[in-house]
């Protein structure tokens, strides 16, 4: 499977979204908000539509106390 990785400002700026929908767009901006201060979110896209959303959380080391890091069932 080949896969190609483009940063938003090598992205082209259109005016209105090419193949998310407004439900795509919400569940990307909760997303977003759930990983608070640090982490990432990608967007997986096949065929030319949004397939997954991959999250990952980051934790400020110099901040960490016990029980900072919730586990993940």
């Amino acid at each position: 499977m080949t896969s190609s990785t483009r940063t938003l400002s090598q992205s082209p700026r259109p005016n209105k979204t090419r193949f998310l929908t407004p439900e795509q767009v919400a569940m990307v901006d909760e997303a977003l908000r759930a990983l608070g201060d640090f982490g990432e979110v990608r967007l997986v896209v096949e065929k030319g539509r949004l397939r997954f959303i991959v999250t990952q959380k980051s934790y400020d080391a110099l901040k960490w106390h016990p029980g900072a890091i919730e586990a993940v069932e």
